[in-house]
């Protein structure tokens, strides 16, 4: 098999005078999805802001393309999509104003068909001029997973993407990332429940020995 596109090697977390994990070792090949497992505390936010660059290791690397991530910011960026538990929808713009600015950020050019059906894609019809304040945690949710849709990357990095969705939302995200796998998309994700998505899908469980 060739080399993974994105390569977790001999990585190590420490937050505070806590270790949440070391040696930990994995890769991602194009096509497939990680669901990183463990107990609350064990450090799977932690790891998946390390992947996203938004922290540094304790010890050891992220390589994407067989190069440390820390020498390639710009261009790994640029292949990367990262949706947190605070999700960067501002609450004072409306979902089409949030989705102008995440294409400003990532210097695209703003297409506004393709917002208002992306928009439409995940159940947002209608609400495209309403402030975010007014939304639900659930619609708050979709307009970040809107923000996959206008703003493509190779890479998905998603803490708990099934939070505050209902039946028809979990769905939603269930048929997002079966699309983007199938485009040799790579997803790696947090869930407390169990994800189920055609498509290859490997796990990795911080809390185990």
């Amino acid at each position: 098999m060739p080399h993974a596109t994105l390569a977790v090697v001999d990585l190590e977390c420490v937050r505070g005078d806590n270790l949440l994990f070391t040696g930990l070792n994995f890769g991602l090949h194009p096509g497939q999805l990680l669901q990183i497992e463990g107990t609350n505390g064990s450090g799977k936010t932690s790891l998946l802001r390390i992947l996203a660059g938004l922290s540094l290791p304790s010890e050891g690397e992220v390589r994407w393309d067989g190069l440390d991530i820390l020498k390639q910011r710009p261009a790994y960026f640029a292949q990367l999509a990262y949706l947190g538990h605070t999700l960067g929808v501002k609450a004072e713009l409306s979902p089409l104003e949030n989705l102008r600015m995440d294409l400003a950020l990532a210097g695209r050019p703003f297409d506004e068909g393709k917002v208002f059906r992306a928009l439409a894609e995940v159940g947002l019809s209608g609400r495209e001029d309403i402030p975010a304040r007014a939304l639900s945690a659930g619609q708050k949710q979709r307009v970040a997973l809107a923000r996959l849709l206008v703003c493509p990357a190779r890479l998905w990095i998603i803490d708990e993407p099934f939070t505050a969705l209902d039946v028809s939302g979990i769905g939603l995200v269930r048929s997002l990332l079966e699309a983007h796998l199938a485009q040799a998309g790579m997803v790696v994700l947090t869930s407390h429940q169990l994800v189920e998505v055609r498509g290859d899908v490997v796990r990795v469980d911080l809390s185990a020995d």
